[in-house]
């Protein structure tokens, strides 16, 4: 079969338009949870524990500010800090919610969990895990570990990108969205060293706000297409 000049005009033209759409750049608010009860009280937690009084005033708050953004999804952790978080943001932008366990916070060592953050075999333990230079392969018993942790980056920033949605909220928690935003800057080049020292400098507070965008068109540029916006504003 001979296509007409008319056919292949129109083919050309829906080809362009398929693949100007895929080839926008498509942002990311990527929100820490709000504060929890363990969180005020200075806690280590894992995936147990749900939002304080102030936490969910911190997601509506978000909520509030989203509203006008035009966000499509909502991709979330479904630790339940996330889960309440999301569903407060989502009062306002009333979106299909997607739960993912790439999202999930780092396991710490079973020794640290429900114990004070203040407890000195805590900070020993926990001082030695993010703040000292070691191995990247370095495990103190059964934590997830800095490999552990930049893998599932690499896989959430995969995911991420393959959204095609062009605005969406990521609901994550503390110790991970440093990782994600680490490993975005620097990909295979980030070591355990290099990230100690992002991590000491660069906190993550409750309820802050980082903007990232994904642009296709970059795809072999150093970030592989990904850049930072703006990093833990407070809405």
């Amino acid at each position: 079969m001979t296509l007409t000049p008319f056919l292949v005009l129109v083919f050309v033209f829906f080809l362009a338009v398929f693949v100007i759409l895929r080839m926008q750049p498509r942002r990311f608010y990527i929100v820490r949870h709000g504060e929890t009860l363990l969180n005020a009280s200075h806690i280590k937690q894992g995936a147990e524990g749900g939002l304080s009084e102030s936490g969910k005033r911190q997601a509506s708050k978000i909520g509030e500010l989203f509203a006008p953004l035009h966000i499509h999804k909502i991709i979330s952790s479904p630790y339940e800090r996330a889960r309440q978080t999301a569903e407060l943001i989502n009062a306002q932008l009333h979106v299909p919610i997607v739960y993912s366990p790439l999202l999930i916070e780092r396991r710490n060592p079973s020794e640290v969990i429900g114990k004070h953050t203040r407890d000195p075999e805590v900070e020993r333990i926990m001082d030695y895990i993010d703040n000292t230079y070691h191995e990247d392969d370095y495990r103190y018993s059964d934590e997830e570990n800095f490999n552990d942790l930049k893998r599932r980056a690499r896989e959430c920033l995969s995911f991420l990108a393959r959204q095609r949605t062009h605005t969406t909220c990521v609901v994550t928690h503390h110790a991970f969205l440093k990782m994600l935003l680490a490993y975005m800057l620097y990909r295979e080049e980030l070591h355990s060293s290099d990230f100690a020292k992002l991590s000491f400098f660069n906190m993550s507070d409750n309820g802050g706000i980082s903007t990232c965008e994904f642009h296709p068109w970059k795809m072999f540029s150093k970030t592989r297409g990904w850049e930072i916006i703006s990093y833990n504003e407070q809405p």
